[in-house]
């Protein structure tokens, strides 16, 4: 089974079991909701199925307990475990919308055909998301995801055709 990545544990949050999540999915409001199953990892283990007892919202980051770990005592060792969902729970898409994991990885041209680097992350600080290219020799490039800079994603060939504005590539 095939398995993607919706947020990772940051630290526990008082004595009765919540884990403090810094999210990394669109779609958090339909992910986190009691009852719905998650999956967590560390780098050492396979996935553990487990099931969201209750969901709330504190600042920039999501509350979560689960149905299997009732305390602060049990819940300690999750920090920085990765929270996922298989393949099967991914919501259908729009025309033209993307997941971050079809996304991450592409090679980056620009309009005269010339390789800008990959996709390495994408980050999701207000109006838009912003995809970090990782170029060779140079500083990383931010790129806006705004159909201004973002002309064309090609998932079967790999790559995303981009317009940089002024400044940008600097």
């Amino acid at each position: 089974m095939k398995y993607f990545e919706v947020g990772t544990i940051v630290n526990t949050h008082g004595i009765k079991g919540e884990v403090k999540v810094a999210v990394v999915t669109d779609f958090a409001k339909q992910r986190f909701q009691p009852g719905k199953i998650v999956y967590l990892q560390n780098n050492q283990t396979s996935p553990e199925k487990v099931t969201l007892k209750t969901v709330r919202t504190f600042k920039q980051f999501y509350l979560l307990s689960f149905n299997e770990y009732s305390d602060l005592t049990a819940v300690e060792h999750l920090k920085q475990v990765k929270i996922l969902i298989d393949e099967n729970q991914q919501a259908p898409l729009a025309q033209g919308d993307y997941y971050y994991h079809q996304i991450i990885g592409l090679q980056v041209i620009d309009q005269q055909q010339q390789s800008l680097g990959k996709i390495k992350e994408i980050l999701s600080p207000g109006a838009n998301d912003v995809w970090i290219v990782e170029r060779s020799g140079k500083a990383d490039l931010l790129l806006p995801a705004i159909h201004d800079v973002i002309k064309k994603i090609d998932i079967e060939q790999h790559k995303v055709e981009v317009e940089l504005l002024d400044g940008l590539g600097d």
